[in-house]
């Protein structure tokens, strides 16, 4: 895929989404000292997943690297709208729920990857029902294919940052293009701070019940509740 480069606007928006705000120079510092500080902060790693668009990007260095389509939550079980992180990786899972326990292989629920949230029971994952990528289909989780899965696995690491953005602004739209714009005239990094703060928190559904959550240190994923 083609990399492209990323506005400062977008690259604020990003940051100010990653980090909470954005780091303010001391009084007297140097011009070049802030600059370096800005430049910090724009080579942070970060996942950006739209919840409308179905797309995940992974920005690095303010470019994007790669964007892969992916499964969302569906309106019944929405997926968690906010900054988390990456806290757990995990290859080939077992999955248990219920009392079941499912091996790794074709038919287990979450794929040969999985990527655990700081959201407890939510993840970036793969599925045993690939035709629902692209779709608004999972009980709250992200999902990939297997080939991008694993090709993503590989590039990010545990404490990357992870913002899922509930509805298109105009950070999505400089990562993905098409769609509406928000109301001119809006910053993009306070749409992207309102995109994060005014999302309604999802009830405890299935998803939040049953998703898997990282066990202690064997490989393994158990359903549990938030």
């Amino acid at each position: 895929m083609k990399t492209q480069k990323l506005s400062w606007a977008a690259m604020v928006a990003i940051a100010v989404a990653a980090m909470g705000t954005l780091a303010m120079a001391q009084d007297g510092a140097k011009s070049d000292s802030r600059q370096q500080g800005s430049a910090g902060a724009a080579e942070r790693r970060v996942i950006v997943v739209s919840l409308e668009d179905r797309k995940l990007a992974l920005v690095e260095g303010g470019q994007v690297k790669k964007v892969y389509t992916v499964a969302v939550g569906k309106p019944s079980t929405p997926s968690p709208v906010g900054t988390f992180t990456i806290e757990r990786r995990v290859v080939n899972p077992t999955y248990h729920h219920d009392g079941r326990t499912i091996l790794p292989g074709p038919g287990n629920p979450v794929g040969t990857r999985w990527m655990g949230l700081s959201k407890r029971g939510y993840g970036i994952h793969g599925t045993n029902e690939p035709s629902s990528i692209g779709k608004a289909a999972s009980h709250g989780c992200i999902r990939m294919a297997k080939k991008d899965l694993e090709e993503f696995y590989e590039l990010v690491a545990q404490g990357d940052t992870v913002e899922l953005v509930g509805q298109r602004n105009e950070e999505t739209a400089q990562l993905f293009g098409g769609g509406e714009n928000p109301a001119a005239g809006t910053p993009p990094a306070q749409t992207a701070l309102a995109a994060s703060a005014t999302a309604p928190v999802p009830a405890q559904t299935a998803e939040n019940l049953n998703a898997p959550k990282p066990a202690a240190a064997n490989g393994e994923v158990q359903a549990g509740s938030l």
